[in-house]
């Protein structure tokens, strides 16, 4: 076979120019191109990892602000809550106070309305008494036909409105 045979003429050529080429390719990529390549992935890289600590640096912040700010809050909730309270209480004492003044007042003028009544009630019994003393008289002089006197007839009528 001829191709057989021309293989050991060829060969040295082609190991030739593919060491070349080989040669080539390695300076021109692997110590040309690689370095600035993976240069610039390492800045980029770097450019990353300075922008998360930043990012990361600037949430701290963040939330250091925010803490203090719930703080703050908490504290004016609580002060707010503790002025809501003495307000309620100042409130329910002067509440306090009107009720009993008008409670006061309100019994003053019980008291006073019960002594009327009872007042009242002892002119009504006496007038009753009058009346019944007076009918009293009538009915047994126009009854019997004989006049009673006023001591007997007030007796009388005493021990029966004791009884109602």
């Amino acid at each position: 076979m001829p191709q057989i045979a021309q293989l050991l003429d060829t060969w040295s050529s082609q190991v030739f120019w593919t060491l070349v080429f080989f040669g080539i390719t390695f300076f021109l990529i692997g110590r040309g191109m690689v370095p600035k390549v993976m240069e610039t992935v390492g800045l980029r890289d770097k450019q990353i990892s300075d922008d998360l600590a930043g990012a990361q640096a600037a949430r701290d912040a963040a939330d250091e602000q925010e803490e203090a700010w719930r703080e703050r809050e908490n504290a004016n909730r609580a002060q707010a809550q503790a002025l809501i309270a003495e307000a309620k209480a100042k409130a329910a004492a002067a509440s306090e106070k009107k009720l009993a003044a008008a409670q006061k007042r309100l019994d003053t003028k019980l008291e006073k309305a019960e002594a009327e009544i009872d007042a009242a009630r002892t002119n009504a019994m006496a007038e009753i008494e009058d009346v019944a003393l007076e009918a009293t008289q009538d009915i047994v002089s126009r009854l019997a036909g004989t006049k009673i006197d006023k001591r007997s007839a007030r007796s009388a009528v005493k021990k029966a409105l004791a009884n109602v």
